[in-house]
C-alpha cells in the first residue's frame, strides 16, 4: 500500500535546509517518490482520472498529516553502550529502581540473566524510537541485546550517519514537531513509533 505523508517540509539530509511544501510518497519499505506535496497527490491517484495517475496508484495511497518536519532517522553512534552497558527498568520496578536508566554500580548489582538483558535492550530501543532513532552503532556481544535490535528493524550501521532521503532508497525516516520532539519514526516503511 503507498502511504503520502504529508508535513510542513522535507530535510533531504541531516543538516541540510528544509524544502517547505514537500512530502513523501512510501511504497512497502521504499521511497517511492519526495517532492512538492501538490505534485505527488496528483501523480499518485489522489484527485486524477486514473489514465492519468501512475501505474497501479489509483485510489490505493493512504494520506497521514504530520505538523512537523520530515528527515532522516535520527543514528545513535553509542548503541552498544546504550543497551549493553546500561539497564532499563521495567515500569513494574519503578518503586524499587525508578524510571531512569542504570549504569555503574547501580547496573552491577543487579541480578542480570540473559532475559533480563533482553527485556532491558526491547524498552531501551522504544526510547531510541521515540527520538526518532533509525540505526546505531554496534556491535552487540549479547545474544538476546542482538535479536533484539534485528527484530526491532533499527538498522545497525558502522558509519556515523542515516543515508540522506532519496527516491529508492529506504524509507527509514522521522518526523520532528516544531519544538524538536519526535512526532513519528518510520523503519522499513512501518510507523514504529507515533508520539501520543
Amino acid at each position: 500500500m503507498l502511504t503520502l505523508h504529508r508535513v510542513r517540509a522535507v530535510r533531504f539530509a541531516e543538516g541540510g535546509e528544509p524544502a517547505p511544501g514537500h512530502a513523501v510518497v512510501v511504497d512497502g519499505a521504499r521511497l517511492a517518490a519526495i517532492g512538492p506535496y501538490e505534485e505527488l497527490l496528483a501523480a499518485y491517484g489522489m484527485g486524477v482520472p486514473p489514465a492519468q495517475a501512475k501505474p497501479g496508484a489509483w485510489g490505493r495511497a493512504r494520506v497521514r498529516e504530520w505538523d512537523g518536519v520530515l528527515t532522516p532517522g535520527r543514528h545513535e553512534p553509542d548503541g552498544a553502550a546504550f543497551l549493553e552497558a546500561t539497564y532499563h527498568p521495567d515500569p513494574r520496578e519503578a518503586a524499587e529502581l525508578g524510571s531512569e536508566p542504570l549504569t555503574g554500580a547501580a547496573l552491577a548489582a543487579l541480578d542480570m540473566p540473559e532475559t533480563r538483558w533482553g527485556a532491558s535492550a526491547r524498552r531501551g530501543l522504544q526510547r531510541l524510537l521515540a527520538t526518532g532513532t533509525t540505526s546505531l552503532t554496534g556491535p552487540f556481544a549479547r545474544p538476546a541485546v542482538r535479536t533484539a535490535v534485528r527484530r526491532s528493524g533499527i538498522e545497525e550501521l558502522p558509519g556515523p550517519r542515516p543515508l540522506p532521503l532519496a527516491a529508492g532508497g529506504p524509507a527509514n525516516f522521522a518526523i520532528f514537531a516544531p519544538d524538536g520532539t519526535c512526532l513519528a519514526t518510520v523503519i522499513a516503511g512501518r510507523l514504529v513509533h507515533r508520539r501520543r
